[in-house]
């Protein structure tokens, strides 16, 4: 589940499964003692573009400081240009001998933004490297998820492939079922379920896997239905983790299909072929595609 905060002050809003939302009330906010932990999951570009107008507003500050106590040598009279770009000379150490402090407020003010440079330099490596350093895995899902017969047994089926050249050894895999359901008492709840699987693990994880859950009398999807699905909300939830033989570190994936993205009467289409010589072909241009099939679905 993922948080994000809502629009209303004592509100958060709560992404889970597909990208379901609820909103939650009564959760303690900590956004500012999080900092760091929401630092760590922005994206590349958020992170860029918020460091870049920090430390944009911080030089600007420091500037105005400067033309305050107006103890800068070789600058210009009032002009805030010069401190700014002075300011920012201070914080990253480079110092090219033009500009100089000249009064004890001003040698104040450098060593503040002094310190803070480096307090900033030390936060910012350490966040950059912690980014850079987590273990991730590249895996594809398919777009959907399928149900068809298969061995002559309706099936579900989930398609993801290995977006790296690598090996990904001791694979696992589980497939959580969550779906609205009604209990005895006449209360509506949201369940989790897991499914069953042809096989969960995998030695290797180099190119594809097709992960299948035999659709029995025993499994949550007996007897089920397209429209049934999108009426309960049913979400699938795949988790993927492994050991990398590159990173020599564990990686784990997550994708999640809603209940509109769960086909019936479907089928993957094949991307194993023969090329010349004889030699496999595995086409990853056709790794979403689907194809009608007939299915011997029981009756309910």
């Amino acid at each position: 589940m993922r948080v994000v905060p809502g629009r209303r002050a004592g509100r958060v809003r709560a992404e889970y499964g597909a990208g379901r939302e609820i909103e939650v009330l009564g959760l303690p906010r900590h956004s500012f003692a999080d900092l760091y932990h929401h630092l760590l999951t922005a994206s590349w570009p958020r992170l860029a573009a918020l460091a870049l107008v920090v430390f944009l507003g911080v030089n600007v500050a420091f500037a105005f400081g400067y033309l305050a106590t107006g103890g800068i040598e070789g600058a210009r009279r009032g002009s805030l240009s010069d401190a700014f770009f002075f300011s920012i000379q201070t914080m990253a150490t480079i110092g090219y001998g033009k500009m100089a402090p000249v009064s004890l407020p001003a040698h104040v003010l450098v060593a503040l933004e002094a310190f803070s440079g480096l307090f900033a330099l030390a936060f910012m490596t350490s966040l950059f490297f912690a980014k850079f350093a987590r273990p991730t895995a590249r895996v594809l899902f398919g777009d959907v998820a399928v149900v068809s017969d298969y061995d002559g047994v309706p099936s579900l089926l989930l398609r993801m492939a290995n977006g790296r050249a690598n090996q990904i050894v001791e694979a696992q895999l589980r497939v959580t079922l969550v779906r609205d359901e009604v209990t005895a008492e006449g209360r509506r709840v949201r369940r989790m379920r897991d499914l069953a699987l042809t096989r969960r693990e995998s030695p290797v994880f180099a190119l594809s896997w097709t992960a299948i859950h035999p659709i029995t009398p025993e499994s949550p999807l007996w007897g089920t239905t397209e429209a049934g699905c999108r009426e309960s909300e049913t979400d699938l939830i795949v988790t993927l983790i492994g050991f990398d033989e590159s990173l020599a570190q564990t990686v784990h994936a997550r994708h999640a299909y809603r209940s509109d993205q769960i086909l019936y009467g479907r089928r993957f289409a094949d991307l194993l072929s023969f090329g010349e010589r004889g030699v496999r072909v595995i086409d990853y241009r056709r790794f979403h595609e689907v194809e009608e099939a007939p299915l011997r679905w029981p009756a309910p």
